[in-house]
């Protein structure tokens, strides 16, 4: 038996033509520490806003959560996306972005970036944080799996290179959803965020078979 079809495609060209921007942007970047296209964590925050329960326009700024940040010019770069998709897509993208891309300027600093981005949720709107949610979802089951590979040699490919700083953010994001977007997410969230700050801990002791060198 096919799968159930609806009467109109649900996904429609802006969809497309939103992957074809995140192509654009993130054409030559890899996710940290390996070799897979980091294209592959956008379109996967993307699907992980369809599984739970986003519309087209969460899903469109899911694809394009990461571009004001990433491209060469952060504040361009909103305007295309505001042009091509609107307000609302807009506004989801800038919310979701600890930072903006300005030329020939470095980010502020991480503590600052993620303190200011854990305080903005506070008042992000639903889309905002279901898009969000997803986004840290994924990047904390990344970080889980590489962990239990590489032991907390993983640390040394984030900016700060300290586990506990990681193990800070990951809680804190997640302590916020669980208030304000309680749910099966952001319990699935607190679950694989519980699991990671568990195995740091254990890497950090002296006799963890795991705290050795990549």
């Amino acid at each position: 038996m096919g799968e159930a079809q609806t009467d109109t495609p649900i996904l429609g060209p802006e969809y497309a033509d939103a992957f074809l921007m995140a192509a654009e942007v993130h054409a030559r970047q890899v996710r940290k520490g390996s070799q897979i296209p980091y294209l592959a964590h956008l379109m996967a925050v993307s699907a992980l806003v369809l599984d739970f329960g986003g519309d087209e326009g969460c899903a469109i700024a899911a694809l394009l959560h990461d571009t004001v940040e990433d491209s060469d010019d952060g504040w361009a770069m909103e305007a295309r996306i505001r042009a091509r998709f609107g307000d609302r897509v807009a506004d989801i993208v800038m919310a979701c972005s600890d930072a903006v891309a300005v030329p020939g300027e470095p980010k502020p600093p991480w503590h600052a970036r993620k303190q200011r981005y854990i305080a903005e949720l506070e008042t992000a709107s639903h889309d905002a944080l279901l898009v969000s949610a997803c986004d840290k979802l994924h990047n904390a089951r990344a970080v889980l799996g590489d962990l239990r590979l590489h032991g907390d040699a993983l640390w040394q490919r984030f900016s700060t290179r300290s586990g506990p700083d990681q193990v800070w953010y990951y809680r804190s994001v997640a302590d916020v959803f669980s208030r304000r977007l309680p749910g099966p997410l952001a319990d699935e969230l607190q679950r694989v965020v519980g699991m990671m700050a568990e195995l740091e801990l254990e890497l950090r002791q002296p006799d963890s078979r795991l705290a050795t060198e990549d």
